[in-house]
């Protein structure tokens, strides 16, 4: 059983942590994103499916690339993050069950039938991508999802030479800067979205 963490990192992971629009200029370093991945892998996934593909971009060239397919003011928040994210999503995760999942013949639930590992791949993926969220803020990193993106075109540039993996969606990364935020938007008290049975 695990221990509640303090009122300090509830913080850093829920309450004060913010969606950044611009970053200072602190890089992210490869031992960053690797730190990331250790830990969002640990989170939850129907039969440890694992579907989700990460394209760390690092590089101008790749930021260029995915900023390329973005729109609105996406491209110029992709160009000056340190690091941008492709989350993508496997649809043929099943291939990798046997070792994943070594306790049932899962892969057999999944043959023959691509709609059902497409809204498992984009379920668990898009799990996966919550937990990359947590994960860097967990570190001390920010992050600025989205999806104001053109998918097609990221599969294209990212993807193109392995066409089961598709775009779930994509984000910024780094070392969030305050001026770039606006006020925080209103979160819904309990009795506005919740009922107990």
């Amino acid at each position: 059983m695990g221990k509640p963490l303090d009122d300090t990192g509830l913080d850093t992971i829920f309450r004060t942590a913010r969606t950044y629009n611009g970053y200072t200029d602190q890089p992210v370093t490869e031992a960053d994103i690797r730190q990331i991945y250790d830990l969002l892998k640990m989170g939850p996934t129907s039969a440890n499916q694992q579907p989700a593909r990460f394209v760390w971009c690092l590089s101008d060239d790749a930021k260029n690339r995915l900023a390329d397919c973005a729109g609105g003011n996406n491209p110029d928040k992709i160009r000056a993050a340190p690091a941008a994210v492709v989350i993508g999503m496997d649809e043929e995760f099943h291939e990798h069950l046997p070792w994943l999942f070594p306790h049932a013949d899962a892969k057999s639930w999944f043959e023959g039938n691509l709609a059902m590992r497409k809204d498992h791949a984009f379920r668990n993926s898009s799990l996966q991508g919550a937990y990359f969220i947590i994960a860097a803020r967990a570190i001390g990193l920010d992050t600025g999802p989205m999806s104001g993106f053109d998918a097609d075109a990221v599969n294209k540039a990212f993807f193109a030479d392995t066409p089961n993996v598709k775009t779930n969606f994509i984000s910024t990364l780094g070392y969030g800067d305050p001026s770039t935020i606006f006020d925080r938007s209103p979160r819904p008290e309990f009795d506005k979205f919740n009922r107990i049975a």
